[in-house]
């Protein structure tokens, strides 16, 4: 057994239950742990983001107190962002064979106390070592929910209940932006880390509580034959090595490949609005820190209603995610460059503007991880992910640093250019897919 088997091995996957034959019983159950999943996960997921996107609001203070540049805060960023890359890959890996409760609680608890730790930091080491740390743990918040998200929803609904879930995102970025822009207002910088903290370390208790792994672990049938009436052929997932794995479902895998640097340019666009947004709104539009907040918050508002969108609509495409991502990323290239035209001090208009951003970003990014799962299957499809969230965080890292340095080089003009140019780019990767469908995808290998 490898290092990697080994993990997932530790993490506890529960074997097949008894089954249940009653159709009545079935039926219930499945109603039952389909909703419980659902919102578990869903508010699991938010509370992640608690602890990694109060860095921003708590950007500007930090950076006057401490006299970091842009530079140097774009470094920080780019480092973390690097760890998250890798952690998220390796726990998606891991997560194709592990209890969901225990990776997703587990990664939530750690994540609390790294930001407790923050909150007492005096120094740019100090900083990047800690944030670094945080996102090593952040890795295994998704993971977990694609496994469970291909487990206990079918191929013809995917798209929409991972648009349910993305919602996440959104509610815990959104949440953040304002309750951390308050206490960075009110109390200062640290409390931006110390409070989310304190709910976080509840949250995982309770997320441990509430979370469960496959229908089959509680002795109910497969969701194909559930939802569908399908008649599956046996499966020895468990049995595969996770580079058996890899190899027959990923790595010969050019759909996987080609929507993973599609992510890579999506990822620049969504983080950098992101973390950089509270200072560029500072800074370039005469925004207020709260006014700030509010039209991040608008942003990840919006960018619910965008996932659920782009899931619902390439449904109804029998599982096409192609068409629909690029009409989505056609949309957010004029939305970049409408933050060339705006003028400071428009605060509505801004904040109109930022909820298209969010729309039309958040769209193609969740259908990227779905095309993914799509494409590996669901016995790969968190690996799949992973994959996906490692280009994306790579180019979340150079988002970082990049965004940094062309704003000390060119002003903020200089940063847009780069998400107009990341936009373009994803596009037409995300539109060599345009036909492809899991069906298809899986004839195309074999």
């Amino acid at each position: 057994m490898n290092l990697l088997d080994s993990l997932g091995a530790r993490f506890g996957l529960p074997p097949a239950a008894p089954a249940v034959t009653d159709p009545a019983e079935i039926d219930r159950l499945y109603r039952y742990w389909r909703l419980r999943v659902m919102y578990s996960m869903t508010t699991g997921y938010a509370l992640f983001y608690l602890l990694r996107k109060n860095l921003s609001m708590a950007a500007k203070p930090m950076m006057d107190e401490f006299g970091f540049s842009n530079t140097q805060w774009g470094l920080m960023l780019s480092v973390a962002t690097i760890v998250y890359a890798v952690s998220k890959f390796l726990s998606g890996v891991v997560g194709d064979r592990a209890n969901p409760r225990y990776l997703m609680a587990g990664g939530l608890l750690l994540s609390a106390l790294v930001n407790v730790a923050f909150g007492f930091g005096a120094g740019l080491g100090a900083f990047v070592v800690l944030w670094a740390l945080n996102n090593l743990f952040q890795g295994a918040g998704s993971p977990p929910c694609f496994r469970l998200l291909t487990h206990w929803f079918s191929p013809k609904e995917i798209g929409r209940a991972w648009g349910v879930w993305n919602a996440s995102h959104q509610v815990g970025g959104a949440l953040i932006a304002v309750g951390a822009g308050y206490l960075v207002t009110a109390f200062g910088w640290r409390y931006a880390f110390w409070v989310p903290a304190g709910l976080c370390i509840v949250g995982a208790a309770w997320l441990f509580n509430r979370l469960t792994d496959s229908p089959e672990a509680l002795g109910l049938p497969a969701v194909e034959v559930y939802r569908e009436g399908a008649t599956l052929a046996p499966v020895a997932a468990r049995e595969q090595s996770f580079w058996g794995i890899f190899r027959e479902h990923i790595l010969t895998n050019k759909w996987v490949w080609i929507v993973s640097f599609a992510n890579f340019f999506i990822y620049i666009v969504r983080i950098g609005v992101l973390d950089w947004a509270p200072k560029y709104l500072v800074e370039a539009k005469g925004f207020t820190l709260k006014d700030a907040g509010v039209s991040l918050s608008v942003f990840e508002m919006a960018g619910i209603f965008g996932a659920y969108a782009a899931g619902w609509i390439s449904d109804k495409l029998d599982g096409r995610r192609g068409p629909v991502s690029v009409f989505f990323m056609l949309l957010l290239l004029v939305a970049v460059g409408l933050m060339f035209v705006v003028p400071s001090g428009q605060r509505l208009t801004m904040a109109v503007l930022f909820g298209a951003l969010g729309f039309f970003v958040y769209g193609p990014q969740m259908l990227v991880a779905v095309a993914a799962a799509d494409f590996a299957t669901k016995v790969a499809s968190s690996s799949a992910v992973g994959l996906t969230g490692l280009f994306g965080y790579i180019g979340a890292s150079v988002c970082g640093v990049g965004t940094g340095m062309l704003v000390d080089a060119y002003g903020w003009n200089g940063a847009i250019w780069l998400y107009a140019g990341s936009a373009l780019i994803g596009c037409v990767l995300l539109a060599l897919t345009w036909s492809q469908t899991a069906a298809t995808a899986a004839r195309a290998r074999g």
